[in-house]
């Protein structure tokens, strides 16, 4: 079996579309959160506000999340400076082990987040 080898330059340039990815979902919480306020300020129903609390945690944990994504990416970049500075272009396979499964872990956190979403806004349609 073909081992895959991921160049340097190459996991820089998925780090950098990985942090602008997770930088926007931040931004989205914001407005996602704002949206939520604004119904536990119109609700009163326990069964609605509970619902909102559900969500709220939801959001304040998957911001957590992404902030630690977020240094993971940072550290793996330090990781890699060295070699680069070396001009070592290929990765030794631990740090290539590391990137994949950090790439696995994110592909799986774009489907909870989008989930999550789809899931809040059916709410919102409902309670808006």
């Amino acid at each position: 079996m073909k081992k895959e080898v991921i160049y340097n330059s190459n996991m820089h340039i998925e780090h950098e579309q990985w942090k602008g990815e997770l930088n926007f979902w931040k931004e989205e919480l914001f407005f996602l959160n704002e949206r939520l306020d604004e119904l536990v300020k119109r609700w009163k129903k326990k069964k609605v506000l509970e619902k909102l609390a559900n969500y709220k945690n939801k959001f304040t944990i998957l911001k957590s999340d992404i902030d630690n994504m977020l240094i993971e990416i940072e550290k793996h970049e330090n990781e890699i400076a060295p070699q680069s500075k070396i001009n070592t272009s290929v990765l030794d396979e631990k740090l290539m082990k590391n990137h994949g499964d950090f790439r696995d872990s994110l592909e799986k956190q774009r489907h909870d987040y989008s989930d999550l979403k789809k899931s809040f806004f059916r709410f919102l349609s409902k309670h808006m």
